[in-house]
C-alpha cells in the first residue's frame, strides 16, 4: 500500500539536496566551528554560509540571525528575551504588557501565560470567524507600558495569513517592538522583515524541508533582547552552546531551495488543495472549509465534516494509508477541542469533527485524486455509526 501523506504543516520530509549537503558534517566534517584551527575553520565557515542563506529568504542581515533548537526556542526567546530585558525602563509604575493573539501556537500561549504569573500583563486579541485579529482592538489594546506585540504569520491549523504589514505600521508608530512566529510561512509564502517591519521572527527547519531540532530566531540590529541561556560565548555571545553544524548546514540548505523554488512550488501546491477542497465540498453532505474566506497558506485545508469524531475519522484514513491531523501536532491527544477552531467561533461538536490537511512539495495529483476516493467513503461510513448525525434535507 502506498502512503500518502497530507501533514506537512506537522512536518516535512527532508529533500535529498538537505540531506547531501548535511552528511559531510556526520563524518569527514566534523570539527567545532568554534575551534580555531582548520577543523574547527572548516565547519565555522559552513555555519556562516548557512548565516547568510537564511538571511537572504527573509530578507536580513547575516548578523541578525541567531541559530536555536527550532521554534519553540525562539519564541520563548524573543518574548522573554524582551521582556526582561534590562534596557526596558518604564515610565509608570505599571508591569510590562505583551499583546498577543488567541490563536497563537503553544510556545506563544504558554510563553505568555507563564509571564502572567510572573506579573507581566498580557492581552490576547479576540479573532473572527476567518482567523483574522481586528487591527482596531489591536490599536485600543496598546498602553503606555505595553513592550511586545507577539503575532504570529500563518497559523498552523487554519493556513490564515494575519496582515503583519499593517500589524508592523501600528507597532512603528506606537514605539513598540514587534515579534512573529513565522514558523508557518517562512518557506510557503514570501517573508520580507524589513516590509513586515519585524524586530524579531522565528521559525524552523522541519517546517521546509529541513531537518527537526534547528532553527532560527531573527533580531533586528539594535534590538535590547536579553540573553535566555546561560554558558559559553557562541553566536556573539547570543546564544550559547556547539552549534548544531550539520543541522545549522541543512537549514540553510532547505532556506536556499525555498528561496529559488518558492513561487513555482505555492502556485502548484495551491492548485492541488483548490482540487481537494472543492472535489471534498461537492462529494461529502454537509461539510465546509474553516477560514475559507482567508487568505491562507497555499498548501493548507482545514475542512468540518458534521456528525463524526475527527479522531475516528483520522484514524480511519491512516488505516486505509492516508496521514492527515486533527489539528496542531503539539495538542495530539488532547481531549479538548482546538483552541484555534474554538476561537474562530465553532461549537465544540464542529471543531472535534474537523481534519487538516496540508501538502508539500512532493504531493502529487495522483495523490490527491487518490485521497478523495478515501476520505469521502470514511466519513460516510462513520457517519452511518454516527448517533448525531442527520443529513440536512436538500
Amino acid at each position: 500500500m502506498k502512503r500518502i501523506y497530507l501533514d506537512h504543516n506537522a512536518t516535512t520530509p527532508v529533500d535529498p539536496a538537505v540531506l547531501d549537503a548535511m552528511l559531510p558534517y556526520f563524518s569527514a566534517e566534523f570539527g567545532n566551528a568554534s575551534s580555531i584551527h582548520t577543523f574547527g575553520q572548516q565547519a565555522r565557515s559552513a555555519v556562516e554560509t548557512a548565516r547568510e542563506q537564511v538571511a537572504a529568504l527573509i530578507n536580513a542581515r547575516p548578523q541578525e540571525i541567531v541559530f536555536t533548537s527550532g521554534g519553540t526556542e525562539s519564541d520563548n526567546h524573543a518574548i522573554f528575551g524582551m521582556v526582561t530585558s534590562s534596557s526596558f525602563t518604564s515610565s509608570t509604575s505599571n508591569p510590562p504588557h505583551v499583546v498577543t493573539s488567541s490563536t497563537e501556537h503553544e510556545a506563544v500561549l504558554n510563553t505568555c501565560q507563564a509571564l502572567e504569573k510572573q506579573g507581566v500583563s498580557v492581552t490576547y486579541l479576540h479573532v473572527n470567524r476567518e482567523g483574522l485579529i481586528d487591527l482596531d482592538e489591536l490599536r485600543r489594546a496598546l498602553r503606555l507600558e505595553t513592550l511586545l506585540i507577539t503575532i504570529m504569520h500563518a497559523n498552523n491549523e487554519l493556513g490564515t495569513i494575519q496582515p503583519l504589514a499593517e500589524i508592523g505600521r501600528i507597532a512603528a508608530e506606537a514605539d513598540v517592538y514587534f515579534h512573529s512566529d513565522s514558523v508557518q510561512s517562512v518557506g510557503k509564502i514570501p517573508v520580507d522583515v524589513k516590509t513586515l517591519q519585524l524586530d524579531l521572527l522565528s521559525l524552523s527547519a522541519h517546517k521546509f524541508y529541513g531537518p527537526k531540532g534547528v532553527g532560527a530566531l531573527f533580531t533586528k540590529s539594535g534590538t535590547p533582547l536579553k540573553q535566555f541561556l546561560y554558558g559559553g560565548h557562541h553566536q556573539r555571545g547570543n546564544r550559547p552552546g556547539t552549534e548544531n553544524v550539520a543541522g545549522i548546514v541543512g537549514l540553510g540548505k532547505a532556506a536556499d531551495l525555498a528561496r529559488l523554488s518558492l513561487q513555482q512550488d505555492a502556485a502548484r501546491i495551491s492548485r492541488l488543495r483548490d482540487m481537494l477542497e472543492q472535489a471534498l465540498l461537492a462529494q461529502v453532505p454537509d461539510s465546509k472549509v474553516n477560514a475559507a474566506l482567508a487568505s491562507r497558506t497555499p498548501n493548507t485545508c482545514n475542512i468540518v465534516f458534521p456528525g463524526i469524531e475527527g479522531e475516528a475519522l483520522l484514524i480511519a484514513l491512516d488505516l486505509k494509508g492516508l496521514a492527515c491531523s486533527t489539528g496542531a501536532a503539539c495538542s495530539s491527544g488532547a481531549v479538548e477541542p482546538s483552541h484555534v477552531l474554538t476561537a474562530i467561533g465553532l461549537p465544540a461538536s464542529e471543531a472535534h469533527a474537523s481534519l487538516r490537511f496540508s501538502l508539500g512539495r512532493a504531493t502529487t495529483e495522483d495523490e490527491v485524486r487518490a485521497a478523495l476516493e478515501l476520505i469521502p467513503a470514511a466519513v460516510a461510513q462513520l457517519r452511518q455509526l454516527s448517533p448525531t448525525y442527520h443529513k440536512q434535507p436538500s
